[in-house]
């Protein structure tokens, strides 16, 4: 889903369907997904580094920093896309 997200941003013509309201779609799932692993406390940090051990992408990493202690309160358009992505970038 973050990849998804990500690539609508930057890439804005390259899906002409992924409207506003598409693109709030997007974000609500993407936040319904990370509560659903964050509800799901060791276990839902433990699957989702599985998932990155086994895919290293952008969307697995971004996930398991979503997860860590502190980012609870976070919500993804409060993120700063610029250092997401260069975290991402530097881990990956």
């Amino acid at each position: 889903m973050w990849t998804v997200y990500d690539r609508a941003l930057l890439q804005p013509d390259e899906n002409p369907d992924m409207d506003e309201d598409r693109l709030a779609r997007v974000v609500e799932q993407l936040e319904a997904h990370l509560d659903g692993l964050r509800v799901a406390g060791a276990d839902g940090l433990r699957i989702a580094e599985e998932r990155l051990a086994e895919y290293r992408e952008a969307g697995e990493l971004f996930v398991v920093r979503m997860l860590q202690p502190g980012a609870e309160g976070i919500t993804i358009v409060g993120l700063d896309l610029g250092k997401v992505r260069g975290f991402i970038t530097e881990h990956i």
